[in-house]
């Protein structure tokens, strides 16, 4: 078995998709290590599927070929000011934090703002609060029945400060000097089936916005490689 990986450590998401507060003691290293010890199994690093070329070379020099390569492109809010100093995707971030080996020496803001309801909204909020932000808002733009977080996380992400706010959709981030100052969010209502702006509007303050609203296919390999597709597998 050959394993090609992209990035410089194997693991996917386990080594730079997870809260460091979940993976204790060097979790995904050593789990990739236990795999490595079964024997006939070879990693590559360093090695990104870019071509349909290559992907041909592989389906021709091996008898099978199984591409794992998860939900590469995060989704845009597509509001104003999402191109301001400060604002980034909560993945980055939270890969960030956990190729950094002292984080002490890790900026973060003193207002945070997390755009999402899932558990990657959870992990960049709650680990924001254990690095020293004074306010963390994660912020959903529906009700907690449709969060992808679960209730336990919801939970633990109250239990370490996190404030969580629901019915809120983003509509504008603001700036001062090229850099982030506020969000400004609309108030959301079910109507006949439908998220509607109530016309009511509250804006937070934040030096920081951590977006957190889903992940999607995104190799341009994908439409050259013949694969059939649904549902986004």
């Amino acid at each position: 078995v050959a394993v090609y990986d992209a990035r410089p450590k194997a693991g996917g998401l386990n080594e730079y998709g997870l809260a460091s507060y979940k993976t204790p003691d060097n979790f995904a290293q050593r789990e990739v290590q236990w795999l490595l010890d079964i024997g006939g199994i070879t990693l590559t690093h360093n090695w990104k599927l870019e071509s349909n070329a290559q992907l041909n070379a592989l389906r021709k020099d091996f008898d099978a070929v199984f591409w794992g390569v998860g939900l590469s492109t995060t989704h845009a809010l597509g509001v104003a000011g999402e191109a301001l100093q400060g604002v980034q995707d909560a993945v980055d971030f939270i890969a960030t934090l956990r190729q950094t080996p002292d984080l002490s020496a890790l900026p973060v803001g003193r207002r945070v703002v997390v755009i999402g309801g899932g558990m990657t909204a959870v992990d960049a909020a709650v680990q924001s609060k254990l690095l020293g932000a004074e306010e963390v808002h994660m912020v959903y733009r529906r009700g907690p029945e449709t969060m992808s977080a679960s209730t336990a996380e919801q939970e633990w992400a109250q239990t370490n400060g996190v404030v969580l706010h629901l019915w809120l959709a983003p509509v504008e981030i603001l700036g001062r000097d090229g850099s982030v100052c506020a969000v400004r969010f609309a108030e959301q209502a079910m109507v006949g089936g439908k998220l509607q702006a109530t016309g009511r509007e509250i804006t937070f303050e934040a030096d920081t916005v951590l977006k957190a609203i889903g992940q999607k296919l995104g190799n341009p390999v994908l439409a050259a490689a013949g694969l059939a597709l649904a549902g986004g597998r």
